[in-house]
């Protein structure tokens, strides 16, 4: 992608775009510089490791293993992921072998690069709620096992992803219809990125923090599970990752440049879970020894194997060693 995302180039002219789409501060027929091209060949590296792992991610647990409640939401955000880089690479397409080759009109460049900004908006959106509903159930479970083992609605997981892509879909579709038929696109960015960056990345990277830091260091030591070490470890990665992209909204008109770090970070974002998920999976006494499926099997399947020795009369949670 180039400036679709920009404040500058996408957010700032979109209003003018339908009626003036000259004005557009990207030239579609112009080579872009080397360092962009450096950064965008990484981007396209990463994001096709990402295709790649949210691929098998999501075969695997699609086709090799029966759902649980945490497995929803892993496969909802892996086919956010996935969709995510998938526009990536549509964008850097576009950008940097389409436009420059066939010189294609502004109008068209505009009307693509707002599209693909819309959907690219959608997926961010969607996998930030996803993975913020995921960490949520996971400080449930671990502060209050009995409790949310006893209240949780069997489908919960489902209908929460439902309502979680629908919530991205609305605010994604506002923006669209702002940016086109009103004054105020710039400020409603500004707004969704704040609100954004607040509630689905900083609070929960805090609020896992610190029940890790009680769970470990508290009166009754004890360890959260592999699982939660994986969510803890995705929304710090999202916290760390995403920051960029949420400030660049502000920064974007001063510094134009700062737009691609943060594209290539949110990229890398939605490429580190599947990794993260072998690497946990296959962590066993500070050693990394098994096969991808093998990982696979033994972090997704913990969770169920966890529910059925709490469910038994008289026993004590049992807890897993990372």
């Amino acid at each position: 992608m180039d400036e679709t995302i920009t404040t500058q180039a996408s957010l700032s002219n979109t209003t003018s775009g339908l009626t003036n789409p000259q004005e557009f501060a990207y030239d579609p027929c112009e080579r872009p510089s080397h360092d962009i091209l450096i950064i965008s060949c990484v981007c396209t590296f990463i994001s096709v490791c990402g295709l790649v792992g949210n691929v098998v991610v999501v075969w695997f647990l699609g086709c090799c293993m029966k759902q649980n409640p945490f497995t929803v939401y892993v496969l909802n955000l892996a086919i956010a992921d996935f969709s995510l880089l998938l526009i990536l690479l549509v964008n850097l397409l576009l950008h940097f072998i389409i436009s420059p080759e066939y010189c294609i009109s502004h109008y068209v460049f505009f009307m693509i690069n707002s599209i693909l900004f819309i959907l690219f908006l959608f997926c961010y959106f969607a996998g930030m709620y996803l993975l913020t509903a995921m960490s949520v159930e996971r400080c449930l479970a671990a502060l209050f096992p009995l409790w949310y083992r006893c209240h949780r609605p069997e489908r919960l997981s489902g209908i929460l992803c439902g309502v979680l892509w629908t919530l991205a879909a609305l605010f994604a579709t506002l923006l669209f219809v702002v940016c086109f038929f009103h004054e105020s696109c710039q400020q409603l960015f500004y707004v969704l990125s704040i609100v954004n960056f607040v509630l689905f990345s900083f609070f929960p990277f805090l609020s896992n923090l610190a029940l890790f830091i009680k769970l470990r260091c508290g009166s009754q030591r004890r360890h959260p599970g592999k699982l939660y070490v994986t969510v803890l470890l995705s929304v710090t990665f999202l916290f760390i990752l995403g920051f960029p992209f949420s400030v660049e909204a502000f920064i974007a008109m001063y510094y134009p440049r700062s737009y691609y770090i943060s594209c290539l970070l949110t990229s890398l974002n939605s490429s580190i879970n599947p990794f993260l998920y072998f690497l946990v999976g296959s962590c066993r006494q500070r050693r990394f020894q098994c096969s991808l499926k093998v990982a696979f099997r033994r972090l997704f399947e913990e969770e169920a194997t966890r529910e059925e020795r709490s469910q038994k009369p008289g026993d004590a949670m049992v807890e897993s060693s990372v």
